[in-house]
């Protein structure tokens, strides 16, 4: 009987996905269908409190300003003068200019928090100038599109404060959590990149003139106003002076600061940002309180718990557990969106990562890196829908150059599992 129940949901929620209908609405008709005909629950009051509260939460107000913070910076010089000042460093590295798409984007990612904004942002950059400068089309898009992911990981996260908020677990830790695996995740990408230009050194240009050491300190003086402005950010929340809501409101001020001092602020970018942020909330806010509602109506007709007893039933160590878990992830990512992929499955899933004894911080960090793969997997890959919108090129051709990137982030959900320190380590030590 409930696996009926489960398919007769899943066929209505796919049914209203491929209508064309809004996720947060088709969510919101998923559960009331769910309630209605399957408890005797009264529907519509459950579902006035539930909406009501899941976007009044405090801990929520985090996501619109981060949110606007990204589209603040989006709009000033921040990724010009990150190239200036990164580009005089990299000369002597195998690769070269290639790893500007990396650093960058590990760098806007401590500012951003957005995926698509860090892909966009540093696209806008490299793109053109490593074209100009000869430097191979299929690595410049692979390592962008596989490095624009890790404004998922490095905090401030917004999807992280979207788990934290639906797990009930500290975004504060959650944010701690992902720096050393974001770092790592850089690591392999940059590594990658250095042995891959040494397998084909034909195809990497030939350095630029080699500046002095005092001319590459000139150069970094453009990288000031983003290190000033991740100090500002992440700083107040490693020293405790600071929760993830007040250090977005920082960040706000910041970039607002910023953007003036830079000259590109104006009432028009004001209210560009402004409203930009607020139509992407407002879409985050509505899959939020549908999914909120959906996990309610799950919850009354008994398919969590039911669910959790017949994995749990299966046997599946924790390992098995994780692996069968990343391919949910992945295949629904062909799908969904990575914040849709949270909500809508964390009501479900929660209670038997629970039940198998694995850490909540942890497993938030796993989460967002199998999200991050979701966002380079065809056909609903965001950072593969921006990526063509700026190189014109076909999804099949960049999701296969992206192929590569993908894999290391497979290793990497590897190494967190054998080696979980490298998540939990700061955590502890707050």
């Amino acid at each position: 009987m409930d696996l009926l129940i489960t398919a007769i949901l899943i066929v209505f929620l796919f049914a209203l996905l491929a209508s064309g209908l809004w996720i947060g609405l088709a969510l919101l008709g998923v559960a009331w269908i769910g309630m209605e005909l399957f408890t005797s629950r009264p529907v519509g009051d459950a579902m006035a409190v539930t909406v009501w509260g899941s976007m009044s939460s405090w801990t929520l107000t985090a996501l619109p300003l981060f949110l606007w913070m990204g589209e603040i910076l989006f709009r000033t010089k921040l990724s010009e003068d990150m190239f200036r000042g990164l580009a005089p460093w990299l000369q002597k590295l195998p690769g070269r200019l290639l790893h500007t798409n990396i650093i960058g984007c590990t760098i806007f990612a401590a500012v951003s928090g957005s995926s698509a904004a860090t892909c966009a942002t540093i696209g806008k950059m490299t793109l053109p100038e490593l074209k100009r400068r000869g430097y191979p089309e299929d690595m410049t898009i692979g390592t962008l599109a596989g490095a624009g992911t890790l404004g998922l990981l490095i905090p401030p996260s917004i999807i992280m404060i979207v788990y934290g908020v639906t797990a009930e677990v500290s975004i504060t830790k959650l944010f701690i959590a992902g720096v050393l695996p974001g770092l790592m995740l850089a690591s392999l990408f940059m590594g990658y990149t250095i042995v891959w230009s040494l397998v084909h050194s034909d195809r990497i240009p030939p350095p630029d003139p080699e500046l002095t050491f005092g001319g590459k300190l000139r150069a970094s003086r453009h990288l000031i106003p983003a290190v000033l402005l991740i100090a500002l950010v992440l700083g107040s929340i490693y020293v405790g002076v600071a929760t993830a809501t007040e250090a977005a409101a920082l960040g706000v001020v910041g970039s607002l600061a910023l953007s003036w001092a830079q000259g590109s602020m104006s009432r028009q970018v004001f209210g560009e940002s402004l409203m930009g942020a607020t139509r992407l909330y407002c879409m985050i806010a509505l899959i939020l309180a549908g999914a909120a509602f959906l996990t309610l109506s799950m919850g009354y007709i008994g398919l969590p718990r039911h669910l959790a007893e017949f994995i749990t039933g299966l046997g599946l160590t924790p390992f098995w557990l994780l692996a069968a878990l990343m391919v949910f992830f992945i295949v629904l990512g062909c799908f969904l969106d990575g914040i849709s992929m949270v909500v809508l499955t964390m009501g479900v899933i929660l209670p038997t990562i629970q039940k198998a004894g694995i850490d909540l911080i942890w497993f938030g960090i796993f989460t967002v890196l199998v999200v991050e793969m979701a966002q380079i997997t065809p056909p609903v890959g965001f950072n593969l829908f921006v990526l063509q919108g700026m190189t014109n090129r076909q999804i099949p051709y960049i999701a296969r150059v992206t192929m590569p990137l993908f894999l290391l982030m497979v290793a990497a959900v590897g190494l967190i599992y054998f080696f979980p320190g490298i998540v939990t380590w700061l955590p502890e030590r707050m």
